[in-house]
């Protein structure tokens, strides 16, 4: 089955592009990632943090099948509702250093919408070993359980 987020990494460039189109209106989209609740229940995680303005900042935790706790947090440079989300993303305890992340959010219509995500690495090398994990994947189901949950309704 084709995996509707694309994923697209040039070779040669520290950076990926991440481009989703949702069936959610454009402020159901961005309030999936804005609101604590809504972010733990599609991406599984505990929101430990979520401070949605210019310089706040995210943290995350999750547990692993094997009941270990992996966290994620971050810095927001720019919050701008339903138009854009400029952040920092580190994983916490792993050897990969902290990446920025651009989240842009576009209307296609009444009940369509699209993220576009920019992913900078610190090195070439080190976005690449990002891609040798199952991270297309992993986005793909993520994704998919956001449009899952406000298809339920989940999203108000």
């Amino acid at each position: 089955m084709e995996q509707k987020t694309k994923i697209h990494a040039e070779d040669g460039k520290q950076e990926i592009l991440i481009t989703r189109e949702f069936e959610l209106p454009l402020d159901l989209l961005f309030k999936a990632y804005e609101d604590a609740d809504i972010v733990a229940e599609w991406m599984g995680t505990k929101v430990l943090k979520l401070e949605n303005k210019r310089h706040g900042a995210y943290r995350f935790e999750t547990t692993d099948q094997k009941g270990n706790k992996h966290y994620f947090n971050g810095t927001i440079h720019e919050f701008e509702p339903n138009r854009k989300i400029t952040r920092t993303f580190e994983m916490e305890n792993t050897p990969f250093p902290v990446q920025l992340e651009f989240l842009e959010f576009e209307m296609m219509g009444a009940n369509r919408s699209k993220l576009i995500m920019q992913i900078v690495y610190k090195s070439v090398t080190l976005r690449d070993q990002m891609l040798q994990l199952p991270f297309a994947v992993g986005i793909n189901m993520a994704h998919n359980r956001l449009e899952e949950v406000a298809s339920k309704g989940l999203i108000n």
